[in-house]
């Protein structure tokens, strides 16, 4: 014992045992009670082999006061943690030899050299207060529980668990598992579009509200996105998300069997495509998906057949661009106005900690890049409102590196950084991006891309 005292006071421990505490003169009973009663004695080891057993459970000698005091303590006090069992030797190698008065205590096994190097950091840990596996906080109600819509989300949910399984352990059957959880997203998203008109005097409340219940989407996809795309950025995932984003593009527009309709009754679907869409890049960015985000930039997107008209069959990524009209009254305080109610409501939504607000106003920036690059298309970076809580882009930060820049080249086409910054000179002045007012951060659009010191460093 003088062993594990000793110790214990070199881990830091303040030992108090009669071999060093207890001197000549002093009352060996006294001492004993106060191990028990002194409230700056935080815990008592109470060492149990045959011996100390057989004397507590018969009360003989000095062993049977020591256990007369403590189990009074011990009855006393059900959730007594103050005395812990050191079990020191076993009967027949399993059951512990335990006075009687701690036989429904939880112990800790001394019964050998090697066991007591394999728990002697559980031992530590408890006397500091410190435990190994500490209890998380209680988290948030699960939105499938707090959902208020009739339309549940446990069909989605259950779907990419076995999805996420089947691409975790490897198993046959991937594309299947993945199709039919995509399914279930847009089965789920489709089921809260507006198809009979809507009290319009509180239209505003409605798309706040049918834009909270699809976060629970949003976040599931992206989740797909992030589990895929770091485990294996196939070909196969390139075109499963493509074919996604297709049919995501067409929640925007007016359902087949409406006939009478508003565009603004569809404002909420409209929000969420183009949230989804800011979560995809920003995901695939920190997934150094790079040649995926080539395919999603480079695609044409089939145009959704209520909204074909003349020869237009296909569109580019910006058909994924989103504005609101009647946010504003709803989000605004009194007098207030918001430039982007949209860019408010994403950032407002922006609760994960895995691909924050910071990441977001990113993604905005390199669809306003690729859009400047890209003929006949057009992209109003409205997160960019909030750049000036943004002091830096990480992405187009490290381009400067030559290193770096093969990913932006990736991603653009352009692995001649002369010949991009000419593209983007031209496109910026074709697109009058100048004349954009109101966006609070310095040096316009070029310095956010770095566009002046990309592959400056070799």
């Amino acid at each position: 014992m003088k062993e594990w005292a000793d110790r214990l006071l070199a881990d830091g421990v303040n030992v108090i045992v009669d071999l060093y505490d207890l001197k000549e003169g002093h009352d060996k009973y006294a001492f004993m009670e106060k191990m028990v009663t002194d409230p700056e004695v935080t815990h008592v080891l109470v060492i149990c082999d045959k011996g100390y057993t057989e004397k507590a459970d018969s009360r003989t000698r000095g062993v049977g006061t020591e256990s007369q005091i403590i189990s009074k303590e011990v009855y006393e006090q059900v959730e007594q943690s103050k005395f812990i069992p050191i079990v020191c030797e076993f009967i027949d190698g399993d059951t512990p030899y335990l006075p009687v008065f701690l036989k429904s205590r939880i112990w800790i096994n001394f019964s050998s050299f090697e066991a007591v190097n394999a728990h002697w950091e559980r031992l530590v840990r408890l006397l500091y207060g410190k435990p190994l596996h500490e209890k998380p906080e209680v988290g948030k109600v699960p939105a499938f529980i707090s959902e208020q819509s009739a339309v549940s989300t446990s069909p989605v949910r259950a779907k990419f668990g076995s999805l996420r399984q089947a691409i975790v352990q490897g198993k046959a059957g991937v594309k299947m598992f993945r199709q039919e959880f995509l399914d279930a997203c847009i089965d789920y998203s489709d089921a809260l579009r507006v198809r009979r008109r809507p009290d319009v005097s509180k239209l505003g409340e409605k798309v706040l509200d049918d834009c909270g219940k699809l976060v629970t989407a949003r976040d599931l996809v992206v989740d797909w996105v992030l589990l895929e795309s770091e485990a294996s950025q196939s070909e196969e995932f390139s075109e499963a998300l493509i074919e996604f984003l297709e049919r995501a593009r067409e929640l925007k527009a007016r359902p087949k069997e409406v006939n009478e309709w508003n565009d603004a009754w569809f404002e909420a679907h409209t929000l969420f495509v183009y949230e989804l869409f800011l979560y995809i890049v920003a995901a695939l960015i920190k997934a150094r998906a790079f040649e995926c985000l080539r395919e999603v930039f480079a695609s044409h997107y089939i145009v959704p057949s209520t909204e074909r008209f003349g020869e237009k069959r296909f569109d580019r990524f910006d058909a994924f661009y989103g504005h609101s009209e009647t946010l504003n009254s709803v989000l605004a305080t009194e007098g207030q106005r918001f430039l982007s109610p949209a860019a408010e409501l994403v950032r407002r939504q922006a609760n994960r900690n895995d691909l924050p607000f910071a990441d977001l106003i990113q993604a905005d920036l390199l669809v306003l890049l690729m859009a400047t690059l890209t003929p006949n298309t057009r992209w109003y970076p409205q997160l960019m409102h909030y750049a000036g809580f943004v002091n830096e882009f990480p992405f187009f930060l490290r381009a400067a590196q030559h290193k770096h820049f093969k990913k932006l080249a990736i991603i653009t086409g352009y692995d001649d950084v002369n010949a991009l910054r000419d593209a983007v000179k031209k496109g910026h002045e074709q697109r009058q991006l100048d004349r954009w007012r109101n966006f609070h951060f310095d040096g316009g659009f070029s310095k956010a891309w770095n566009l002046d010191n990309l592959d400056t460093i070799h």
